[in-house]
């Protein structure tokens, strides 16, 4: 394994103090994980102080150990610095300063990382691509991201998400994009933003990081486009994907059907054909978005683009497969917001079952607009023709906005909801979940997972 950081590189990252001399092959912030030559970041938290596991990284073979107290232990392996949190975004910016491939960033409401790692598959079949793991989005997670950083990558990924105003300029001046990405602007977020207006332009603020003739990758349709145009930076581009026919980055032919979707990305340079083996419009979009970034970085978009019909969604992100007995499940489980709820029922329209059965929780952060943002999804609903079994209080306001037909059931938490579905799944449905991550839906495909099978209507 090759070394990241050696001791030389720790010191002038960090300004620390390091006596040991050592070699550290990669980073870690949790001792579970931890493998022998990581760097441990004793990071403090609301909940948790990495403070408490220094020894126990070093006895797991720790390579160093970042720390802003020692709590006795004396190990000639410890990185001392006046604070681990402001050392991590040093460590981050030094591996982005001495990086000489190319970064691409990526945030939006939804759908950054399905779009991140479509970047990932597409750029690997170009070169060695580095990118975040999971959402690894926020204030500790694209610092991580930087600081794992390989010298030698040709690439890196980073996705940059927020919550409320401000995030995303600190985070994307650490990432310094070549190019950067906005896949939607939607809802998520709306009780801390207050309006679509403020989202747009939260978002807007990553293309102001880019530098001279950078390169931004925006939806057509995305609301506050005079917003993104006031941020781009003098001598800097922006390219729009989308249906419509003025796009920059236009979809041609689309066909969407359980086996994927086919279509033709016109592009300022050239047109290619895509082939998903993954359904759902929404990830025909987040591929052009990503094969725009790649054409974007001048990267041949052909290789690219044949790269991207192996790309198969994780686990919570639109995972297709079969659970109990002759259920198929839409596995949404990881996060929500109203347009990807939307999406995911287009996408549950698609796939051949004897019924369609949607598992909702609620989707969180919307403050004052959540039960109206959630009763406006009862046309998505109804137009899929799926029983619906939801849970979560804000989810109520759907429940009873649906005609009684397609009401499953409705329970006030996803554990309480889990054992009701238990019991209403027959062979050959296929299911949808999803809820936002505070929702634990979860939970409620563990329980199916671990149950022996449905019972019969």
């Amino acid at each position: 394994m090759s070394i990241l950081w050696t001791s030389a590189d720790l010191r002038a990252a960090t300004g620390g103090t390091l006596e040991a001399d050592v070699s550290v092959t990669g980073i870690s912030i949790d001792t579970r994980t931890l493998v022998p030559g990581d760097l441990f970041i004793a990071l403090r938290g609301e909940t948790s102080d990495g403070h408490e596991h220094v020894q126990q990284a070093l006895d797991r073979g720790a390579a160093c150990v970042l720390v802003h107290e020692t709590g006795g232990v004396d190990d000639p392996r410890l990185l001392i610095v006046p604070d681990t949190m402001t050392a991590l975004v040093n460590l981050g910016r030094y591996a982005r300063a001495r990086f000489r491939g190319k970064v691409i960033a990526v945030t939006g409401s939804v759908g950054k990382t399905t779009t991140k790692d479509m970047l990932k598959v597409a750029l690997s079949a170009i070169g060695p691509t580095h990118a975040a793991i999971a959402s690894y989005n926020n204030h500790w997670g694209v610092p991580l991201t930087l600081a794992r950083l390989p010298q030698n990558a040709s690439f890196c990924v980073s996705e940059i998400g927020m919550n409320h105003v401000g995030e995303i300029a600190p985070l994307a001046a650490q990432v310094r994009p070549d190019v950067a990405v906005i896949t939607t602007i939607g809802t998520a977020h709306l009780g801390h933003m207050g309006s679509l207006e403020a989202i747009a332009r939260e978002k807007a603020s990553l293309l102001s990081a880019l530098p001279p003739q950078g390169i931004a990758v925006v939806p057509d349709d995305a609301p506050g486009q005079d917003l993104l145009m006031s941020a781009l930076p003098e001598g800097c581009t922006l390219w729009r994907s989308g249906l419509s026919p003025n796009a920059d980055l236009r979809l041609e032919g689309l066909e969407c059907s359980a086996q994927g979707s086919q279509y033709t990305l016109h592009m300022p340079i050239g047109t290619v054909s895509v082939t998903l083996t993954a359904p759902g419009e929404h990830l025909a979009r987040n591929a052009a978005l990503a094969l725009g970034a790649v054409t974007a970085l001048g990267e041949n978009i052909k290789t690219a683009a044949e790269a991207l019909k192996d790309f198969v969604p994780g686990a919570g992100r639109g995972q297709i497969r079969t659970i109990l007995k002759d259920v198929q499940l839409l596995d949404e489980s990881y996060n929500a917001s109203t347009p990807s709820v939307r999406a995911a029922l287009a996408t549950l329209v698609l796939l051949p079952a004897q019924r369609h059965v949607a598992a909702l929780g609620d989707i969180r952060e919307l403050g004052t607009f959540a039960d109206a943002e959630h009763r406006s999804l009862a046309d998505a609903v109804t137009k899929a023709g799926a029983l619906a079994f939801c849970c979560g209080p804000h989810m109520r306001s759907l429940y009873d906005a649906l005609p009684s037909t397609l009401q499953g059931g409705y329970a006030g938490d996803a554990a309480s909801l889990a054992p009701m579905l238990l019991n209403a799944l027959r062979p050959g449905d296929l299911l949808l979940v999803k809820g936002s991550f505070g929702s634990r839906m979860r939970d409620v495909i563990s329980v199916l997972d671990n149950a022996a099978s449905p019972v019969s209507a």
